[in-house]
């Protein structure tokens, strides 16, 4: 059967589309409702640690419905130690993320490869000290929600080079976590707060049968198809992280099912796929700062095939050897990805700090830092500081200069 054919610019729309980008902010309040559909759109939240500007989860919903009330979602995800109206809950889908609540059976064929696929260390203590699991667990089950630091394990000395320098009961927690034993009831500070699955998640959903690591793979790249709107296979299985064999035979089987259409996006060197239901919008008018960790941006590859965007976060690169800066924000408006900026947010001076902006080739300068200058207002207001303090670092920052009010 012959493939549709889309040009690369009907495809970039689709794409913004899917991700939520082609329906104007929301006007009057931001609810609990306005979240939801940010949050169910994409289908994760991915969580990081770094919180030089904000904690990454935040970001995204910010990018889509502008400035919201972030407890809103602390009550959501239960990253609060108030009350909590859990609809999302954590655990490894893109990383460690946030994913409603019927997503979390979907990653039970994870959670049984816990002694496998988990990270080194975490297998490692699976391996050999089952008697620590085994203890770490009672103790969740007859105190939990805990903290690492109440299982008793003092932390060894930093090795150098390490990044964590997590103790045994927290790699034990770590394990009983990636097994699906245990979940996060809450995080507060973002520290995790430990406890048994089934205290975690309402009754209804842990009481859910397990599908078949094919049903569930399906469903995940169902999920991703519906988010993504037009894809390859490796964006498909990359949303969840599915196994490169497993994401084909997933893809494949969508394509034969006809929940997958096979199309050509010129200019892509790749199959793509489009989701049948797919909006496909003449025109989008998009303006918003992505996180790092946005879907729309982070798997890179498909970002230069999308936007023509080459990037790259640099937190771990040295300084020196840095090109943009510590936490570089792509900057969209309309459909194109037209600069980035290294921003901080100083929350001792209260200030939003631009460290460095730069712009894309062939855009209108003026234009873009308009724009740019108006978002980052509202960004700054969103993230209750007083203003926006500019730094000379970037080929855009002189026109940015004259559009940021100092």
């Amino acid at each position: 059967m012959p493939s549709s054919v889309l040009t690369a610019a009907a495809a970039r729309r689709i794409a913004l589309a899917a991700q939520g980008f082609a329906a104007p902010r929301p006007a009057g309040a931001v609810t609990a409702r306005h979240i939801r559909k940010a949050v169910d759109t994409m289908g994760v939240l991915q969580l990081d640690s770094v919180n030089v500007l904000s904690r990454s989860h935040y970001l995204p919903v910010y990018s889509r419905i502008g400035s919201y009330p972030r407890e809103a979602l602390d009550r959501l995800t239960a990253h609060t130690a108030g009350p909590i109206t859990r609809e999302y809950v954590e655990y490894w889908a893109h990383e460690a993320s946030l994913v409603p609540l019927a997503t979390h059976p979907l990653l039970r064929w994870r959670m049984a490869k816990a002694a496998e696929d988990a990270w080194g260390s975490v297998q490692r203590i699976a391996r050999e000290k089952p008697h620590l699991i085994e203890d770490v667990r009672r103790m969740v089950a007859l105190s939990g929600p805990i903290r690492s630091s109440q299982t008793g394990v003092e932390r060894a000395a930093r090795k150098p080079g390490e990044m964590w320098n997590w103790h045994d009961g927290k790699v034990a927690l770590e394990y009983l976590f990636w097994s699906g034993e245990v979940g996060a009831a809450r995080r507060v500070n973002f520290e995790r707060h430990y406890d048994l699955i089934e205290r975690v998640v309402p009754p209804e959903v842990h009481a859910l049968p397990t599908p078949s690591s094919a049903e569930a793979q399906r469903e995940l790249t169902r999920i991703a198809a519906r988010a993504y709107g037009v894809a390859t296979e490796p964006d498909l299985g990359d949303y969840f992280r599915l196994p490169r064999a497993d994401s084909k035979q997933r893809v494949a089987e969508l394509v034969d099912s006809g929940e997958l259409l096979p199309v050509t996006v010129q200019g892509w060197n790749a199959a793509a796929y489009l989701w049948p239901g797919a909006r496909r919008p003449r025109a989008i008018k998009a303006r918003a700062l992505l996180s790092p960790f946005d879907p729309l941006v982070w798997y890179r590859d498909r970002a230069l095939r999308l936007f023509d965007f080459h990037y790259r976060i640099e937190i771990y690169t040295p300084p020196a050897m840095r090109t943009y800066g510590y936490y570089v924000l792509p900057f969209l408006l309309g459909d194109r990805l037209v600069g980035r900026v290294d921003l901080k947010a100083d929350r001792q001076a209260g200030l939003l700090r631009v460290q460095s902006a730069w712009g894309e080739a062939g855009i209108d300068q003026d234009e873009v830092a308009s724009e740019l200058a108006q978002e980052l207002g509202v960004l700054a207001k969103w993230l209750e500081l007083d203003g926006v303090a500019l730094a000379s670092r970037g080929d855009l920052a002189a026109a940015l200069g004259r559009f940021v009010d100092s």
